[in-house]
């Protein structure tokens, strides 16, 4: 039996990276899957990839109102919501933390943190009438162990650890298991970012600082989502799964 039959999932920036993976990953365990991303051709194109059990919609994590018409949507579709993957996230790039504007820092914690407090308020509800669900809030090595020149970056993901930690123990007498996922750099959108500038130089030093000897791919961080989504994982809540190849040790 598929891990993920009869479950629906909503995953968020499915349109690319970790997140398509993620979606790739639950569609072929037998979950249907709402694949959203602010770039609506990507999410419609993912969705028409892994076919009929799955749906692409656009929205803006960061507003109420594209957040609320997605999970509804979801519901809609599919009749229930049982995951909800809280991927979706952006980045200043690699600099000095002076350097970050204003603007900038507040669409960074927008998307990176008020995505999670909107997608509790959307699916929480709909989650307790049907006896349970379970949250996965991806949040990132720079959270655990943090390094300058993306400080506020680092402080959206010890956000997401602290709420899934907190989510967790609020929501459980709920059955609604809450827990992060902390990936490494990866071969994403994300990575030039990270780096600062894309250089063969950069992309070494990188790797050097990762025990097992590689980037991240997505279909490490779909695996261990693919596990806390599970009623393999039904026992554990608030966890924060470093998948790092012991970048964080």
């Amino acid at each position: 039996m598929k891990r993920l039959e009869g479950k629906v999932a909503l995953v968020t920036g499915a349109g690319s990276g970790f997140g398509l993976g993620i979606a790739e990953k639950f569609a072929a365990e037998g979950a249907k899957v709402a694949i959203v991303d602010i770039k609506e051709e990507a999410a419609k194109e993912a969705a028409e990839k892994i076919g009929a059990s799955a749906i692409g919609l656009a929205a803006d994590v960061s507003k109420a109102a594209d957040v609320n018409a997605a999970v509804k949507k979801t519901i809609d579709t599919f009749g229930k919501l049982d995951i909800v993957v809280n991927n979706a996230g952006i980045s200043h790039r690699n600099r000095p933390m002076l350097e970050v504007d204003e603007a900038e820092f507040d669409r960074i914690f927008a998307v990176n943190v008020k995505s999670i407090y909107l997608f509790a308020h959307a699916a929480v509800p709909a989650m307790r009438d049907q006896g349970g669900g379970v949250f996965i809030n991806v949040g990132s090595t720079a959270g655990l162990r943090p390094r300058p020149g993306l400080t506020w970056y680092n402080g959206t993901k010890g956000a997401v650890h602290t709420i899934t930690k907190s989510m967790a123990v609020e929501l459980a007498p709920n059955q609604i298991r809450v827990c992060a996922l902390a990936p490494v750099a990866g071969e994403t959108p994300l990575l030039a970012t990270f780096m600062g500038e894309d250089t063969p130089q950069k992309r070494e030093q990188f790797v050097n600082s990762i025990p097992l000897g590689r980037l991240s791919k997505p279909e490490d961080i779909a695996n261990a989502a693919l596990y806390l989504a599970s009623d393999e994982a039904s026992m554990i809540t608030g966890v924060v799964l470093e998948v790092d190849g012991g970048r964080c040790i």
